[in-house]
């Protein structure tokens, strides 16, 4: 007997008459975004079903780690699949999801009421965790129907959400868990609104976040909702700034443009005081040859107003430049002006 014992996944099920000429596909969905429909890039096989409907799909190339799969039939030809799967969506296709691994067995019969894709049989009881999510789902549906006024359904709103949420958890499958939140914080459900509130005051998200980091550490799921999870809270932050009251901003002009005030008078309350603590240091003769620096006056002009040599202009000149520290008559006037 061989010591080496290959895992073996095997997925079968029956389909209905009006399905037994379809092609029924096999795929694997690590977007998350995309757990229904039908999409051609996440397709790993392809059967169909034989005479009496029975199908089945098996071998050893899925990870052994647990993914959602799904498998759908549709019944369209080559030129409604360019038209219909174009965008994921096709009228004419029943599918299934469910959580699976390299080494599951799982049976699709048909249900009480002869309808297919409605049951999972599997000793693998995380397969089953996605179909009993629809089925609070629709239970949800179900009791919204009877909601009538406004305020009946948004209490109720609140309470389906908390209930789908919860639900997952219970299933102690943080894919499972996944599936519940890709449908609450869908942008076009009712209850997006109550998952970005959520989202503000839950530790739920981030404690999932955990599970899916110790149970998928290397798994596109992880990443993803990783990476949702801080967009969402970016939006949320953006939300909020956005939604502050009128009077803040009143406010906040205010005391920016009395900011801005104090400030220009303090540089120019400084630059004066530094001028006149500048010119304090001179002495008179020198503060008369600095005031007619400012007038652009040439040294020898200086020299003819002062009734001085150009030579005793000059060095009361060098004299000023050290008391002020600079080197240039540009640069008196800059300091100065």
């Amino acid at each position: 007997m061989s010591p080496f014992l290959w895992a073996q996944y095997q997925f079968s099920g029956k389909v209905n008459e009006e399905h037994l000429d379809g092609r029924i596909y096999l795929s694997v969905v690590e977007d998350y975004r995309k757990i229904s429909g039908v999409y051609p890039e996440q397709i790993l096989a392809e059967t169909q079903a034989d005479s009496t409907g029975h199908f089945r799909f098996s071998g050893n190339n899925l990870p052994d780690e647990n993914r959602i799969y799904r498998i759908h039939i549709d019944n369209c030809d080559e030129e409604e699949e360019r038209l219909n799967h174009f965008t994921g969506h096709c009228p004419n296709s029943k599918e299934i999801v469910f959580v699976a691994n390299n080494a599951t067995t799982l049976l699709l019969p048909f249900s009480f009421e002869n309808e297919m894709f409605c049951e999972v049989v599997s000793k693998n009881e995380q397969s089953k965790a996605l179909l009993k999510i629809d089925s609070l789902k629709s239970d949800m549906r179900f009791a919204f129907g009877t909601y009538r006024s406004e305020a009946n359904r948004k209490l109720n709103s609140k309470k389906w959400f908390s209930i789908l949420q919860q639900y997952g958890e219970q299933l102690q499958e943080p894919l499972a868990e996944l599936y519940s939140y890709a449908f609450l914080s869908d942008r076009s459900n009712e209850l997006y609104g109550y998952y970005l509130e959520d989202l503000k005051k839950n530790t739920y998200y981030d404690n999932l976040l955990v599970r899916l980091q110790e149970k998928y550490p290397e798994s596109p799921y992880t990443e993803q909702y990783a990476a949702e999870l801080q967009s969402d809270r970016y939006l949320i932050a953006q939300h909020a700034k956005s939604s502050l009251p009128w009077w803040f901003w009143l406010l906040g002009g205010v005391l920016s443009v009395s900011l801005l005030g104090n400030y220009y008078f303090f540089r120019k309350n400084r630059k004066l005081q530094q001028k006149e603590v500048g010119k304090s240091h001179l002495t008179q003769q020198e503060n008369k040859v600095l005031e007619l620096i400012l007038q652009d006056k040439s040294n020898k002009e200086i020299a003819s107003q002062l009734f001085v040599s150009v030579s005793t202009v000059k060095t009361h000149i060098n004299n000023v430049y050290k008391k002020l520290n600079v080197s240039s008559r540009d640069e008196v006037k800059k300091k100065l002006a």
